[in-house]
């Protein structure tokens, strides 16, 4: 779609010009700093096609969508505050987006009685909250399946958990060190670290130090793809298996890919279900050409969620009944090169 207009609008000019009889906005909380922020052109480019999409499909009772963005890479006071002020000056009327969890939460009990809120990635499961739609995987369901096949195929049954010190790496291990049991594989170390380009040394002599053949990561973003290239550095890559819940296409083509087949993530657009799921993800990188251009940023997983969650947002302020669904729950899939290969979990 060349030429259009985009839909994305600075939520201080939307404040200035003020509401508009013909639009329905929706705040857009993405990560436009800290460790996540190398996905923002991704999750940005797919929001708005999305809005697009259902502009065209009719919009909202007729009505454009237009997505007004939140940086949700900050703090989580500092989240909810803008957001929070900007639903109640009128700048949007629903919220979806993606973020750390700590964020998350935060936004889940200040949001209650303003509208619906979406949240697109992987989550950190436990008790949902009313008017919050989830629409990722929870940690057993994203992980089970993937540690499942590892122990079986792999024998990888020395694990080390490595996560950065919020709440969803802690659902991970937690859901992580009941799925190795009942495998009969054992966690052998452990350990959670602040956000931030912190030294990886303790790290690496900590899988060394264990005799770890396996390596389940919670790290997002830079952070983990920095750890990756000490991981590689260090000689690692090549003796020990490495599974992530948060590695996507931003973050593999950061660290250079990985030519050892011992990289595993648990992404959903890394891990197409079925044909028509990988149909789906290749119409959806056909359309986003179309709009964006040849040199438009990668469809990764994240842009994936949060061009559902943008459509989901959509249904539900026109109370629709047949909302479009999260997608489907990802099984193990292997990032061999720059190329994705499916690996079922039987």
């Amino acid at each position: 779609m060349p030429g259009t207009p985009s839909p994305l609008r600075d939520p201080w000019d939307v404040l200035v010009s003020g509401p508009a009889p013909d639009v329905v906005r929706i705040g857009l909380a993405v990560p436009l700093t800290g460790p996540l922020a190398l996905t923002a052109p991704s999750a940005l480019d797919l929001a708005a096609l999305a809005a697009d999409e259902c502009t065209e499909a009719g919009g909202v009772a007729g009505r454009r969508v237009e997505l007004v963005p939140v940086d949700s890479g900050r703090a989580p006071e500092l989240v909810v505050a803008e957001a929070v002020a900007l639903r109640e000056a009128g700048v949007f009327e629903s919220l979806v987006g993606f973020h750390t969890s700590d964020v998350h939460r935060a936004l889940a009990r200040a949001w209650a009685g303003r509208g619906s809120y979406v949240f697109t990635p992987p989550h950190e499961g436990g008790r949902g909250v009313g008017g919050v739609r989830r629409t990722g995987p929870g940690p057993g369901d994203q992980h089970a399946a993937a540690l499942g096949w590892l122990v079986r195929h792999r024998r990888a049954t020395r694990w080390v958990l490595l996560g950065t010190d919020y709440v969803w790496p802690r659902a991970v291990h937690r859901a992580a060190r009941t799925t190795l049991a009942g495998l009969g594989a054992q966690v052998v170390g452990e350990a959670l670290v602040p956000f931030g380009p912190g030294d990886p040394g303790p790290l690496l002599d900590l899988v060394v130090r264990t005799r770890a053949d396996a390596v389940l990561l919670s790290l997002v973003g830079r952070d983990l793809v920095l750890f990756h290239r000490e991981f590689a550095r260090a000689g690692l890559d090549r003796r020990v298996v490495r599974l992530s819940g948060a590695l996507e296409e931003n973050g593999l083509y950061a660290l250079g890919g990985d030519t050892t087949g011992e990289l595993y993530a648990t992404m959903p657009s890394f891990a197409a279900g079925s044909a028509s799921a990988d149909e789906h993800q290749l119409a959806l990188q056909e359309r986003h050409a179309r709009r964006a251009g040849a040199a438009a940023p990668v469809v990764c997983a994240y842009a994936r969620g949060l061009h559902d969650g943008v459509r989901l947002a959509c249904a539900l302020l026109a109370g629709s009944r047949t909302a479009p669904t999260g997608p489907p729950p990802p099984r193990l899939a292997r990032a061999d090169g720059l190329t994705f290969e499916e690996l079922t979990s039987a």
